[in-house]
């Protein structure tokens, strides 16, 4: 069976790999647009691109894939596969396989549909997670289900970690998925709408910690906007990304406010509880762990912690 695959994340090469070592024939790779990067803003390719230029597989980088719906037709694959590629797709590109388009989705759909399933499911405090193969339809990840796989969500685990297992199991998942289609062995079911959630892409100014919250919430956002776009804050006026942290007790004070400041953590009073802060990086500085900032007195027991700004993220 011939395959086009879509994919524009750097974790995307993952399943792109378990499909070629699988057997299946990936005729082409449809991706995004190079990028500007650096201080420079020279134009580079992503992971995916690399990957499929380092293996060969002819690339189409199209900054609107709705417009060259024909070429991807002349390619003459059986079927798309798309995982996290990052466009829309319309129904002349659906069009142009047909043994059907399959995204694979990192949620139990029909929870979290959209562009943010990780993080909403790590800020929401769900238990569990997984991947979902879905036949693309029209419309906004509503595709019937050819196959789902779950797993636990780690109270340890950040948007980085969790995103490194699900796109592990989405490369099992797609060969298995794909086998069936090939052998004309799949069965589908359909979507319940009345347990659909919705999820939006990630912003920077999304990762602003709100000390008035509950410490299990913070240290949720914490971990959501990990790697990307970071979770942040103010003190003493300067910007400060939050790179880990974890719920726990400590003395009473004022929302924001350090109550506690040693080696084992900075503790800032929140709505409920406090926010243990183990790891920090202030604007234009280097990661610090805790005690490395209480040390060096960047940190004090008294200082307030207050909501950052849009200028928030970033290293």
């Amino acid at each position: 069976m011939k395959i086009v695959f879509a994919g524009s994340d750097p974790r995307s090469p993952i399943p792109f790999r378990a499909l070629r070592e699988a057997g299946f024939c990936v005729a082409a790779v449809l991706t995004q647009p190079d990028k500007p990067t650096g201080r420079k803003r020279i134009l580079t390719p992503n992971p995916m691109k690399v990957a499929a230029q380092e293996a060969g597989v002819p690339v189409f980088d199209f900054a609107r894939v709705r417009e060259h719906a024909a070429a991807l037709a002349a390619v003459g694959a059986d079927c798309m596969v798309t995982c996290a590629y990052g466009q829309i797709l319309t129904a002349d590109v659906l069009a142009a396989f047909p043994r059907g388009v399959f995204n694979v989705h990192t949620s139990l759909l029909p929870r979290w549909r959209g562009a943010s399933p990780i993080q909403s499911a790590i800020l929401a405090g769900d238990a569990e997670t997984g991947v979902t193969i879905m036949r693309t339809e029209i419309g906004l990840d509503t595709g019937d289900i050819l196959l789902a796989r779950r797993i636990p969500i780690e109270q340890t685990d950040t948007a980085g970690t969790l995103a490194d297992k699900l796109f592990a199991l989405g490369a099992a998942c797609i060969v298995s998925a794909l086998t069936q289609v090939e052998q004309g062995t799949e069965t589908y079911e359909k979507q319940n709408e009345a347990d659909a959630t919705f999820c939006k892409k990630i912003k920077k100014e999304d990762g602003a910690l709100d000390f008035t919250g509950s410490a299990r919430q913070l240290c949720r956002l914490v971990r959501a906007m990990d790697p990307e776009p970071l979770a942040f804050t103010r003190c003493g006026g300067k910007l400060v990304n939050i790179l880990s942290a974890v719920p726990a007790e400590g003395a009473a004070g004022a929302c924001g406010e350090v109550v506690r400041a040693d080696k084992t953590g900075i503790y800032v009073a929140a709505g409920d509880g406090c926010l243990c802060i183990r790891a920090l990086q202030f604007e234009g500085g280097k990661r610090l762990s805790a005690a490395d900032a209480v040390n060096g007195r960047k940190v004090c027991v008294g200082d307030v912690f207050g909501a950052g700004g849009a200028d928030g993220g970033g290293r």
